[in-house]
């Protein structure tokens, strides 16, 4: 015989009291504050939010605090506070040409408009523990202090990059015909939202780099390692990755034309492929394409080449890999539905347990028979 637990109300109370405790840790140190998060856990602050859908610096660094660092449970706190919101506007597609870049790379060019800007980054850093972050509290280098961007010392605006922006590095390429230029899809029509309308297979690439850019980090840049290890016949390039800030626009029915009501951060990163063509379509190289909220740069480029190998069929390509599969990449992405699924297993299944049990029983006894 199996009996519920009983404790009820008092046990649940009891728990959030030591879910509480546990996250405010030793009280003799100073409790974290939210600001502290914001700003110098920026790169997990910016997953919360990519991964989250929401762009906002403060909460998703609030549901870090409350979620004990927890990413994951991060990003359905802020997941289901976005659900609260209502949709004031729809905003206009952001131009990334015109990104005030803090950093922009391309490994196919050496020389290239707007020139190389390597921006925070550790690709540069020995990976090396450095034991005097642990000695607090520092004093704050001069170096360390970011001067504000102004007109004319902007990254965007100096030697060799267009007023307001810098240029894609696969523009001349693309005027060439040697790359795939990136064009609406037949009849232009609206991209699907798969926040208010459940995803139906096959999506659209729209909607595939919707799912692309809210999937967990870590699956995306499985799929995408996998792709390199030989399973979907991927040798890509990357082409431009940049990192920076963007105006977002919207369109006010009494004005008709864009108005500017914010700026955020985005990563974006352009990888190519060499395409041997088809009957109709000469060689040439074809894109992966991604672009996440905040500085997620190795998210973006694993989602680019994720979003390579899901477009096999539009270049007539084998499909043997999963990674080239729709229905097998994009749900299992999701790191919220993932995380419930799988935790659901730690919840009362009494009935359904009590159902087998005696069923082995009958079956144990008709098999010593």
């Amino acid at each position: 015989m199996y009996i519920a637990v009983k404790g009820g109300e008092a046990a649940i109370e009891a728990s959030r009291t030591l879910l509480a405790t546990a996250r405010r840790g030793d009280p003799a140190v100073r409790e974290l504050e939210v600001a502290q998060i914001r700003e110098q856990l920026g790169l997990l602050v910016d997953r919360v939010m990519a991964e989250a859908s929401l762009y906002d610096p403060e909460l998703a660094a609030l549901a870090l605090k409350q979620a004990r660092g927890d990413a994951v449970e991060a990003i359905f706190l802020l997941r289901a506070y976005r659900t609260t919101l209502p949709l004031l506007a729809a905003t206009e597609p952001i131009d990334t040409a015109r990104m005030q870049v803090r950093r922009r790379v391309s490994a196919i060019f050496k020389d290239l408009p707007g020139g190389q800007l390597l921006g925070p980054t550790y690709d540069y850093t020995q990976r090396l523990l450095d034991f005097s972050l642990a000695s607090v509290p520092q004093p704050v280098r001069a170096e360390l202090v970011e001067a504000p961007l102004e007109t004319g010392t902007s990254p965007s605006t100096g030697p060799g990059r267009t007023e307001g922006g810098v240029p894609h590095a696969l523009d001349t390429l693309i005027a060439e015909g040697l790359v795939e230029a990136t064009t609406p899809s037949d009849g232009d029509p609206t991209p699907p939202d798969i926040t208010r309308n459940p995803p139906v297979f096959p999506l659209p690439r729209s909607a595939r780099l919707q799912m692309l850019a809210r999937a967990d980090e870590g699956w995306v840049l499985g799929m995408a390692y996998a792709t390199q290890r030989g399973y979907a016949h991927s040798h890509p390039f990357g082409g431009d990755i940049r990192f920076g800030q963007v105006e977002v626009e919207i369109v006010p029915d009494e004005l008709g034309f864009p108005v500017v009501v914010g700026e955020i951060e985005v990563t974006e990163c352009q990888m190519i492929n060499q395409f041997e063509g088809s009957a109709s379509v000469p060689p040439q190289f074809t894109c992966g394409y991604g672009l996440v909220y905040g500085h997620g740069e190795r998210k973006a480029m694993a989602m680019s080449l994720v979003d390579r190998a899901l477009r096999a069929d539009e270049f007539g390509e084998d499909i043997t890999a999963p990674v080239q599969q729709q229905e097998f990449v994009l749900p299992q992405g999701d790191s919220i539905e993932a995380s419930g699924f799988v935790q659901h297993l730690k919840l009362p299944h009494y009935v359904t347990f009590e159902s087998e049990l005696q069923l082995i029983r009958k079956l144990r006894e008709e098999f010593a028979k």
